[in-house]
């Protein structure tokens, strides 16, 4: 697959430095970076993007995360390998990407044991870290952005 054009962060002027500081402002609100990255891994396997699963299991890989961890994601609700915690946070991502799969797209049951787990602030960074790699996908699907070596780069 070719690239119909370069990364449109990448070439609309700011664009790309002002998703990067919307990204440093959620890691300074108390979410465990490795919660972010799996967050990013599930979103990215249900909106099938290669870039940033490329790139989100390469951050995984260099945080420290085990394999089994970064593999079984897309499992996580039957993988012994997540914190209360962590499955919260994995049920709003899928609940927050899927918005047009149910009339109330994130159920208050999926809110409360979020919320149950996380401050206001880190809710709030849970919210917009996934819409933030909802944006990154849809770029990289619209475009047909190829993953590869590269994104060890921004990992």
């Amino acid at each position: 697959m070719q690239p119909r054009i370069k990364q449109p962060a990448m070439i609309v002027p700011g664009a790309f430095e002002a998703i990067m500081a919307l990204a440093k402002s959620v890691e300074k609100c108390g979410v465990p970076r490795a919660t972010l990255e799996l967050m990013n891994m599930r979103a990215s396997q249900i909106n099938g993007c290669s870039v940033c699963l490329d790139l989100h299991s390469r951050a995984l890989k260099k945080i420290g995360e085990k394999d089994e961890r970064i593999i079984a994601v897309a499992a996580w609700r039957e993988a012994p390998y997540y914190s209360d915690a962590e499955r919260a946070a994995l049920a709003l991502a899928e609940a927050a990407t899927r918005l047009n799969d149910r009339g109330d797209p994130v159920p208050d049951e999926i809110w409360s044991e979020a919320a149950r787990h996380y401050s206001e602030v880190a809710l709030g960074a849970l919210i917009v870290s996934i819409g933030l790699i909802n944006l990154w996908n849809r770029l990289n699907a619209a475009t047909h952005q190829v993953g590869g070596e590269w994104t060890a780069e921004y990992a």
